[in-house]
């Protein structure tokens, strides 16, 4: 079986990475806080991306629910989400 090096920095590999993606880590910055690739050259964080996708997230589903105000206070790494968005929940 051959391993596909996402990061070569790090060694971290396209199985790790959508490992992570699997456990609820949906952004680069997620991704590089479990793994560390990403944060040495940076040249991997697009194939990271690519890696991630529009695909089946948690995190995601949640914020297409309209979830997001508890999704980002249980989670400090979440990316912001817009205020109308929060504004729209609370009404």
């Amino acid at each position: 079986m051959t391993r596909v090096y996402v990061c070569s920095c790090f060694g971290i590999t396209e199985k790790q990475v959508k490992e992570h993606a699997a456990a609820g880590a949906c952004t680069p910055r997620q991704i590089a806080s479990v793994s560390k690739a990403g944060t040495d050259c940076g040249s991997c964080v697009r194939r990271i991306q690519g890696l991630l996708g529009r695909g089946a997230c948690p995190r995601r589903e949640l914020l297409d629910q309209g979830e997001a105000a508890s999704v980002l206070a249980a989670d400090p790494l979440a990316p912001p989400v817009p205020a109308a968005a929060v504004l729209d929940e609370a009404a």
